[in-house]
């Protein structure tokens, strides 16, 4: 009997995504290590969030100052492939496997992406217009709380079908929301959870339409409750 590879299984456009991130991070940890870059190679972490960051700052010049550079607006787009340690990738990757993977199997490739894209853009601005500090957004959390937001609406459908109670599709989001309280009172908090639950929301919102059947489906699927 073959041993059927486990990666198989994911969305290829969900590796694609977290090849990325290890590339990146492979890249930056081993310069922190001074095994490539010399002795500059221990600021390319910093300097990486630097160019590739996002913050509020970045969307007050955009928007009130009307400049609209790619420099500033690659940003929205790139910040989710940085992160802050190895730490911090692993365990972005580790989630976007997981959600990449139960997401992927039943949207199509391309409403995966525009939902990637969606949460990271959406999740940047929210954060941009809302954060009360200028505190750096790097991370691949935002979208993967969009991805959370989407496994919830999926749930959500489940449970109906099966005639149990809808409400538990939100036990993730909120058994994650309370490991974020707790990690805040302990170390505490930093202001780019506020992208982390605008990438949920808008997850949660557009999964119906991204989903198989679209808008259609899912008035049809409201149309159908008793």
């Amino acid at each position: 009997m073959q041993n059927e590879n486990p990666f198989n299984a994911i969305p290829p456009i969900v590796l694609a995504l977290v090849a990325v991130i290890i590339g990146v991070e492979a890249m930056l940890s081993m310069a922190q290590q001074g095994w490539i870059g010399g002795r500059t190679g221990i600021g390319w972490r910093p300097a990486a969030v630097q160019d590739y960051g996002m913050s509020p700052r970045i969307v007050a010049i955009v928007f009130d100052q009307g400049l609209w550079t790619a420099d500033l607006l690659k940003r929205f787009v790139t910040y989710p492939f940085i992160h802050g340690s190895f730490t911090h990738a692993l365990w972005g990757i580790v989630l976007l496997l997981a959600l990449g993977k139960y997401v992927g199997e039943v949207f199509h490739p391309v409403a995966v992406i525009i939902l990637f894209l969606a949460c990271t853009i959406g999740g940047a601005l929210v954060y941009g217009l809302m954060s009360p500090r200028n505190v750096a957004l790097i991370g691949v959390f935002p979208p993967v709380y969009g991805l959370i937001g989407a496994y919830t609406y999926l749930m959500w459908l489940t449970l109906g079908r099966l005639g149990e109670n809808q409400l538990r599709a939100f036990t993730l989001i909120i058994v994650l929301l309370g490991i974020m309280l707790v990690y805040g009172m302990l170390f505490g908090s930093s202001p780019t959870w506020i992208a982390e639950i605008a990438g949920f929301v808008i997850g949660l919102v557009i999964a119906p339409v991204l989903s198989p059947g679209g808008w259609g489906a899912f008035v049809a699927r409201v149309r159908q409750r008793p």
